[in-house]
């Protein structure tokens, strides 16, 4: 009989997934949930056909016991277009807090990659296909905060 892998078999090493469908997207989404970051780190290579961003990432895998943030690359390949509402992304100052990532299918294997932020911004990445990784770049670090993000009920 196999047995389903275990946050605590992965120990502290840093993080890299790839999600190829809405289920796989379901994982990250929830991995993200509640980071942070300036609204210029987010970027679209048109050339290229990316789109990245550069997440604080909370360390839900590890609990809240320790409050620990890390630094995470989550980047969209085959992208056709990008288009923001209630962000502005050129400005220094804005810090977003990222709520969910969500894959709304279109009529092939194409659809767009929908990024939901706190105080109703959103993103959407128009792709031909969901191909999306999330992958840690930094070593943990103490939450500025020192306790995890919360949601009031």
């Amino acid at each position: 009989m196999t047995e389903d892998a275990r946050f605590h078999d992965a120990g502290g090493g840093p993080l890299r997934l790839w999600a190829t469908d809405a289920e796989d997207l379901q994982v990250i989404s929830a991995l993200l949930q509640d980071s942070v970051l300036p609204a210029t780190e987010m970027t679209w290579a048109k050339r290229s056909r990316r789109f990245a961003m550069l997440l604080n990432r909370f360390r839900w895998e590890h609990g809240v016991r320790r409050a620990e943030r890390v630094q995470t690359l989550l980047t969209a390949g085959d992208v056709r277009g990008v288009r923001g509402q209630g962000i502005v992304p050129d400005d220094p100052d804005t810090v977003l807090s990222l709520l969910a990532a969500e894959w709304e299918p279109g009529a092939d294997a194409d659809g767009t990659l929908r990024l939901t932020f706190a105080g109703d911004g959103v993103v959407e990445v128009a792709c031909d296909c969901l191909d999306v990784t999330l992958r840690d770049v930094t070593r943990p670090y103490a939450a500025p905060s020192g306790r995890a993000p919360g949601h009031p009920d």
